[in-house]
């Protein structure tokens, strides 16, 4: 009972005690006035002992409380200084105004009263939130959970040392499955005999062996070109500060035989459900072949990461992927509605080219298609001009509201020239269908159209236009190109492959010697390539500002406020990759549209894939871009951070 209560319960008991001896003294009085003077001499010892008694009382229980109190307080303080964890009381100039005796087991200091807490704790270095917060920081190799409450100006510090060091070996522990494949095997393996065969399948294999057993890695053959490895995320890490040398050991020892055999490696990890882990590692595989193999892929949560793709992709020497692909695509046009073709924003000739060839593709089986332009772009005004002379064909070019209204669930969708959903002329028509197709020579990037139903993609390929011009062979007995279109293609590869210059192979000249079979008009696609006087001289003013990064690297920055065409800025990397010594061309400029355009070349000792991918874009090992928000001397800024961390990751030369 709390001490007030207790006291006022004491003092009415004695004034009802009083109160009730009055009466009866009164009443005894009344009957016999000796008894009753008897009584007043008792009533008054009783009342004077009672007031002595409630004195005595209240004295004792005053000394009994002050007593309890202070033995509450002082318990309670030594309980709060020897609590298993810190206590900071800090001002609003985030010094030290108290703390417990535990700060001292944590710092080894045994008072930092006045001192700011930016001294000892690292989190304090920045500028608190307002709202509680939770951080973890390292204090003398322990790990330590501060709790911080900005409001009350308190800092609780917990040791979960134990527990984070738990935590990380289960997540290190956690289980990652891994597929290591030959690329090409079978194409290699044609000109050989079964002896030579086995000499190279022993060599690679014993070099995947020996690899397994230096980081530790349970290895175990599927097939004769496929490797299942199993292990866990601390060994996969290991693996990726290696950056899987497996790829460069595979390569050497090919490149010894004269060959050209490389792998491709699948690795995921971050799930505990073992059957999603396998997709995850399937996808990682499928990502490495589409970006053109001799590369590893990881995926760990929401983390894609990628090494390797140090080479170009090698060219297949037979054609049974395009035949079989092209009956697919010829069955699936048989089935639709209506086609509805379409390239990349900001289109190319080789956008068109292909738009122009899968066009034909589905007129030649009767169906109504068009090709979905949302703009006429300096790249392309000589193309259009061309097929503006041919009524008939470029009727069949449509805007993107148009082909809105065409659209339905039976339309087959045809994605030329990328396989970005967010690269499509336009996005929302992909939305609008079940039936997409997919036909690309860039390398797979992270984006991808998922739910498309056939996917041709072929990074060995110069072009879209190469992959279209093969299907076509294919896709029906006889084939009849126009001028106009066989030229629209052929302009498409000429343009991709630097004039038959860069990234071409055996397949690209059959595909343009096809072409000029069916009427393509070379004359007319030197006349569409020509340069203006005014665009060259522009040209020549971007290339004015260029400077060397390193050795050998070109970056040319155009800070004018007058917009660049994305043509205009990669004919500036194509020109600078010309110069002497330099081995990479970037070139910097802020487009019409407000977005700052990246182009990026090499001769293939760097990868410029991998650097615009690190700034949002993508492309091949020679020949890659970006588009990206901000300003041209922060994207300049941007690249060069990004050079030189590729540079410290040994990811750049190649």
């Amino acid at each position: 009972m709390p001490k007030f209560l207790v006291q006022r319960w004491h003092g009415m008991h004695v004034v009802w005690t009083l109160v009730l001896i009055l009466l009866l003294t009164a009443a005894l009085a009344y009957y016999q006035w000796i008894l009753g003077a008897l009584g007043i001499v008792f009533g008054s010892v009783v009342t004077v002992y009672g007031l002595l008694a409630e004195r005595a009382f209240r004295k004792d229980l005053n000394d009994y409380v002050l007593t309890l109190s202070m033995r509450v307080k002082s318990v309670g303080n030594d309980v709060i200084g020897h609590l298993p964890f810190g206590i900071i009381v800090y001002n609003e100039e985030k010094e030290v105004q108290w703390h417990n005796s535990y700060i001292a087991t944590i710092l080894g200091k045994l008072s930092i009263v006045g001192e700011p807490l930016a001294n000892y704790f690292a989190p304090f270095q920045q500028p608190p939130k307002d709202k509680e917060t939770t951080v973890e920081t390292t204090i003398n190799g322990h790990v330590y959970e501060l709790i911080i409450r900005p409001k009350e100006r308190y800092l609780y510090i917990t040791d979960i040392t134990s527990r984070w060091t738990l935590a990380k070996k289960y997540e290190e522990e956690k289980l990652a499955l891994g597929i290591v494949m030959m690329d090409n095997l079978e194409e290699i393996a044609q000109g050989m005999d079964e002896q030579q065969r086995a000499v190279l399948l022993s060599k690679i294999t014993g070099e995947i062996n020996e690899w397994a057993q230096r980081h530790g890695l349970f290895l175990r053959r599927l097939s004769s070109d496929r490797y299942m490895v199993i292990t866990n995320l601390a060994s996969l890490k290991n693996l990726e500060q290696t950056r899987f040398e497996l790829l460069d050991d595979v390569r050497e020892i090919t490149i010894d035989h004269k060959l050209s055999m490389t792998l491709s490696i699948g690795f995921a990890a971050g799930t505990d459900d073992v059957i999603e882990l396998g997709h995850l590692v399937q996808g990682s595989l499928d990502i490495a072949l589409g970006r053109g193999g001799d590369q590893a892929v990881v995926k760990v949560g929401q983390r894609q990461s990628y090494y390797g793709g140090k080479s170009n992709a090698m060219e297949k020497r037979t054609r049974v992927r395009a035949r079989v692909i092209s009956h697919a695509l010829r069955d699936l046009i048989k089935e639709s509605s209506n086609i509805i073709v379409m390239g990349h924003k900001m289109p190319d000739m080789d956008s068109v080219g292909a738009s122009i060839g899968v066009l034909k593709a589905a007129q030649m089986y009767g169906k109504e298609a068009f090709v979905v332009l949302e703009g006429i772009n300096p790249a392309i005004q000589k193309m259009v001009d061309m097929l503006k002379e041919d009524d008939r064909l470029f009727k069949r070019f449509i805007t993107p509201e148009h082909a809105m209204s065409l659209m339905n669930k039976r339309s087959l969708a045809v994605v030329v020239d990328t396989h970005r959903a967010t690269m499509v002329a336009e996005p929302k028509l992909l939305q609008l269908t079940d039936r997409i197709v997919v036909v690309d020579h860039h390398r797979r990037s992270e984006e991808f159209i998922d739910d498309a139903v056939l996917v041709y993609m072929e990074p060995y390929a110069s072009s879209a236009c190469e992959l279209v011009t093969e299907l076509l062979q294919y896709i029906h007995d006889r084939v009849s190109l126009d001028v106009r279109e066989s030229t629209a293609l052929l302009a498409g590869i000429t343009v991709d492959t630097k004039s038959f210059a860069m990234r071409t192979g055996s397949r690209t000249f059959e595909a343009a010697s096809f072409l000029r079979r069916n009427g393509a008009d070379s004359v007319l696609i030197q006349r569409m390539l020509k340069e203006d006087l005014e665009e060259y001289i522009r040209k020549a003013e971007i290339i004015r500002h260029a400077q060397t990064y390193g050795d050998s690297i070109a970056i040319a920055v155009s800070d004018t406020a007058k917009g660049i065409p994305q043509i205009l800025i990669a004919q500036a990397a194509d020109t600078l990759l010309n110069m002497t010594g330099i081995k990479a061309s970037f070139v910097i400029g802020m487009r019409p549209d407000g977005k700052v355009g990246v182009s990026a070349r090499s001769l293939g000792q760097i990868n410029v894939q991998i650097v615009m991918e690190r700034l949002g874009g993508g492309g091949h090992l020679t020949n890659a871009a970006a588009q990206l928000q901000g300003t041209v001397a922060e994207v300049s800024t941007q690249l060069k951070q990004v050079l030189k961390d590729l540079e410290e990751e040994k990811g750049l030369f190649e």
